[in-house]
C-alpha cells in the first residue's frame, strides 16, 4: 500500500484581504503575489550564486556536515547545519519573515543538489575523456559506465559529451567542473510554500470542488515591517482530477505573464501497488513518429517451459499527424522569430544608442519577443493536450481488453540518426511526459508500467526472430524504405510499428519475472533481454447459412415417416429464380457513387450521397447599402429548424468527432471470449454497405 501524489494547476482569481474584508481583484493580487516571488527570487540566486562552486557542491552531495552527522532531507534545515543562510541579503530596509526565507532556502537547496548529479556525470566523462570525442571504443564505455552514477541514460551522456566538446572547440581545453562549464542557474519567480508553516501559509478543504488558501503577502514592492504585509484568503477551484477523498498538500504560487496566479497543487491518495509478475493478459505499445503509439495485445500460454505468446493481429493506432504537422510548422514559425528577433538586436548593438535607428530597432525586437513568448505557450499547451489525450487512450485500451500490465519502450535507447528533419521532430516530442502521465493514469486504475529494452524491435521478425525487410509498401517490397516490414523467412508483411509493438509484447512477458523497481522513483523496468516469437491466433469465423441449417436439423428430432416436414403446408414451396433473373447488383456496392454521374445533355452532376452545399453569393456585396446575409438558423412555422440562405451542411462521422485536433484513434473494443476469458460476448463490427 502507498500514495499517489500528483499536482493540480489551479488559478486564483481574487481574494479577500483578512481582518479589514477588503476585496483584492485579480490585478491588485496578481501584483502582490508578484512582490512575494520578486523578493524569493532575489533570496535563491543570491544563495545560488554565492555557493556556486565545486567545494560547495561536493559537501552538499556527500550529505555530512562538518561533525560528521547526516543533512536532513529538507533543504532549507540542511543549509542552515551547514551555516550558508547568512550568504542571502536583501537590499537594506526591506524586511522579509524567516518563513520567506525558508521558501528561499529550500528552492536553492533544491537546485544545488540538482546539480550535484549533472556534476558527478561531468566528472565521470571528463576522467574518461575519449581520443575521438565523436565516437568511443569499446574499452572507453566501460570505463566511462564504470564511473557513472546509477539510472544514467545515454541521451544524458551524449549530451554532456556534446557539451564539453564544446567547450573544448571554443576554449581550446577541457573544463575543471561544472561550475566552469555552466554559469548559475537561472531561478523561476516562484514561491515555494511548502517550506513555510502556519504562521505564513494555511490551506483547507471547503468541499469536493474548493479549497481555501490563507497566505501572508507584501502589500508594496519593498515592505519595511510587519505591517506592510496581511493575510490574504483565496479561494482556489479544484479541478476534476482532484478526487473528493485527496489529501492536499502546500502549494506553489507562481505569477504568470498573463496577469493571472498559477497555483501548483499537489494531492495524495491511498494506492495500492501493482504486482510485478504474474501478468497474461498485456498491452505493449511502440513509439513513432507520426502515429504517436501503435499497440497490440497478448496473452501468455502454456507453461515455463513451453510458454508462448499469442495475439489477435488487431493494430490499436493513436494517429496524431495533424497535430505533429501543426507542431511542426509552430516550431518553425519560432525559430524564425527568434532569428529576426536576434538580427535586430545585432544591428542596434552595431549602431549604438545615439544613433536614430537604435531605439526602432529595439522595439521591433521586443515585438518580436512577445511573439515568441506567445508561439511557445501555444507549444506547451498543445503538447499538454497531446500528451494526456494519448495517456488517457493507452489506459483505456488496455482496461477494456483485460490487460494487468502496460509495456513501453526504454526511452534512453531511442535516437535517431539521419536527416536533420527527423531528428528536430523526434526530439519535439513529449515521450517522457507521455510516460509519465501513463504511470499516473494506470497507477489510478491498478496497472503496472514497465519499460522493455527498444534495441531491435523493429530489426526482427515477431514470427520467426530472422531479419526484416523495411519498404515503404506492402506493394513496393523491391525499393527500400521505413514504414512497412516483410520477413523473406517466414513472409510476414506487416506495419514496421504493429511488428515491433509485438516484440515488445513478447519481450515484456516472456522476462516479466526480472522486472526491478526503482526504489526513489518507483518506475518498473526490464533490463534482460528475452525473445520469443508470437504466434497470431484466428478469429472465429461467421457461421454461414448452410452450417445453421445443418445445425438446426442435428438439433430437432427424427420426423416419422410420411410426417410433412411443416404442419398445416398445403402447397410446395415455389422454385428460387435462376441465376439469369436474379439480380447482378453486388451487395458490397458503396452506397454513394465516387464518380460525377452526366444528365443526357452533357452536364455533370454531383456525386449521389454528397450533401448539397450553399450556392455563391449572386446579389449586392454586403457592405454597400445592404446588409449580410444572417446566416444563423431560423426557426421554421412548424418548430423545425430551417438553414437560411448561405449556411452548409456539413455530414460529419461519428469516430471523427475526437474532439481534439482531428486525431484518428483505434476505437475501444473488448476481446473476443476466445481469445480472453475475461470479457463476454462478440466484438462489435461495422455493419456492410447494402
Amino acid at each position: 500500500m502507498g500514495r499517489l501524489v500528483a499536482t493540480a494547476p489551479c488559478t486564483a482569481f481574487g481574494g479577500v484581504v483578512e481582518g479589514s474584508g477588503e476585496h483584492v481583484g485579480q490585478a491588485l493580487l496578481h501584483e502582490r503575489v508578484g512582490f512575494l516571488a520578486k523578493l524569493s527570487r532575489e533570496l535563491t540566486s543570491a544563495l545560488v550564486a554565492a555557493r556556486w562552486d565545486e567545494a560547495s557542491l561536493q559537501v552538499l552531495a556527500a550529505g555530512v556536515d562538518g561533525r560528521g552527522e547526516p543533512l536532513p532531507s529538507k533543504g532549507w534545515m540542511a543549509l542552515r547545519r551547514l551555516g550558508w543562510q547568512h550568504t542571502a541579503a536583501l537590499a537594506e530596509g526591506v524586511y522579509v519573515s524567516d518563513r520567506v526565507r525558508r521558501g528561499a532556502e529550500e528552492y536553492a537547496a533544491r537546485t544545488l543538489r540538482l546539480a550535484g548529479h549533472r556534476r558527478a556525470l561531468l566528472a565521470a566523462v571528463l576522467a574518461t575523456w575519449p581520443a575521438d570525442p565523436h565516437r568511443r571504443t569499446g574499452a572507453e564505455w566501460e570505463a566511462l559506465r564504470a564511473l557513472l552514477p546509477t539510472g544514467v541514460s545515454n541521451a544524458e551522456i551524449r549530451n554532456r559529451t556534446r557539451q564539453v566538446r564544446a567547450y573544448l572547440a571554443e576554449h581550446g581545453k577541457l573544463p575543471a567542473g561544472l561550475c566552469e562549464l555552466e554559469e548559475p542557474p537561472e531561478i523561476a519567480a516562484q514561491v515555494l510554500l511548502a517550506a513555510m508553516d502556519r504562521q505564513q501559509v494555511t490551506l483547507q478543504r471547503v468541499d469536493a470542488g474548493l479549497a481555501r488558501l490563507r497566505v501572508k503577502l507584501p502589500l508594496c514592492a519593498a515592505p519595511g515591517s510587519g505591517r506592510d504585509w496581511a493575510w490574504h484568503v483565496l479561494d482556489l477551484r479544484l479541478p476534476g482530477t482532484v478526487e473528493a477523498d485527496a489529501v492536499l498538500h502546500t502549494p506553489t504560487l507562481r505569477p504568470t505573464r498573463g496577469g493571472r496566479i498559477a497555483v501548483d497543487l499537489p494531492h495524495s491518495r491511498p494506492l495500492s501497488a501493482a504486482p510485478v509478475a504474474g501478468h497474461t493478459v498485456t498491452v505493449g505499445f511502440d513509439w513513432g513518429v507520426n502515429t504517436l503509439l501503435t499497440g497490440t495485445v497478448g496473452r501468455l500460454t502454456g507453461r515455463a517451459g513451453q510458454a508462448r505468446v499469442v495475439t489477435d493481429g488487431r493494430p490499436l493506432l493513436f494517429d496524431a499527424t495533424a497535430v505533429s504537422a501543426k507542431l511542426h510548422r509552430l516550431r518553425r514559425h519560432r525559430e524564425h522569430l527568434a532569428a529576426r528577433r536576434d538580427h535586430y538586436r545585432a544591428l542596434a548593438d552595431g549602431l549604438g544608442s545615439p544613433h536614430l535607428a537604435w531605439g526602432r530597432l529595439l522595439d521591433r525586437a521586443a515585438v518580436l519577443e512577445v511573439e515568441h513568448a506567445r508561439v511557445c505557450a501555444r507549444i506547451r499547451h498543445l503538447n499538454q493536450a497531446l500528451v494526456w489525450s494519448a495517456a488517457r487512450w493507452a489506459v483505456d485500451q488496455t482496461l477494456t481488453l483485460g490487460a494487468t500490465v502496460i509495456y513501453l519502450e526504454d526511452l534512453a535507447t531511442l535516437e535517431t540518426r539521419g536527416k536533420r528533419q527527423g531528428n528536430a521532430r523526434l526530439s519535439g516530442q513529449v515521450r517522457g511526459t507521455l510516460v509519465e502521465a501513463i504511470r499516473h493514469l494506470a497507477a489510478k486504475a491498478g496497472l503496472a508500467v514497465v519499460t522493455v529494452p527498444a534495441r531491435g524491435t523493429s530489426a526482427r521478425c515477431p514470427q520467426c526472430l530472422g531479419p526484416l525487410g523495411h519498404h515503404p509498401a506492402p506493394d513496393r517490397l523491391h525499393v527500400r524504405g521505413w514504414a512497412w516490414a516483410h520477413c523473406p523467412g517466414c513472409h510476414l508483411s506487416i506495419d514496421r510499428d504493429h511488428a515491433a509493438a509485438r516484440r515488445i509484447v513478447s519481450r515484456g512477458l516472456l522476462a516479466q519475472a526480472h522486472t526491478t523497481t526503482d526504489r526513489t522513483t518507483g518506475a518498473r523496468t526490464l533490463r534482460t533481454t528475452v525473445d520469443g516469437t508470437v504466434t497470431a491466433v484466428r478469429r472465429p469465423k461467421k457461421t454461414t447459412r448452410r452450417l445453421r441449417r445443418a445445425r438446426r436439423q442435428a438439433a430437432a428430432p427424427p420426423r416419422p415417416a410420411g410426417a410433412k416436414a411443416t404442419p398445416g403446408k398445403s402447397r410446395p414451396t415455389p422454385a428460387r429464380p435462376s441465376p439469369v433473373s436474379r439480380s447482378q447488383t453486388s451487395r458490397r456496392m458503396p452506397e454513394v457513387r465516387t464518380v460525377p454521374a452526366t444528365t443526357p445533355t452533357g452536364a455533370v452532376k454531383r456525386p449521389a450521397g454528397h450533401d448539397t452545399q450553399a450556392p455563391a453569393h449572386t446579389g449586392p456585396v454586403p457592405g454597400h447599402g445592404v446588409p449580410a446575409p444572417d446566416n444563423r438558423p431560423e426557426l421554421a412555422p412548424a418548430g423545425r429548424v430551417r438553414l437560411s440562405r448561405g449556411t452548409c451542411r456539413r455530414r460529419t462521422r461519428a469516430a471523427q468527432r475526437t474532439g481534439f485536433h482531428h486525431v484518428h484513434a483505434t476505437e475501444v473494443h473488448p476481446l473476443t471470449p476466445r481469445f480472453g476469458p475475461h470479457h463476454g460476448g462478440t466484438r462489435p463490427r461495422r455493419a456492410r454497405k447494402a
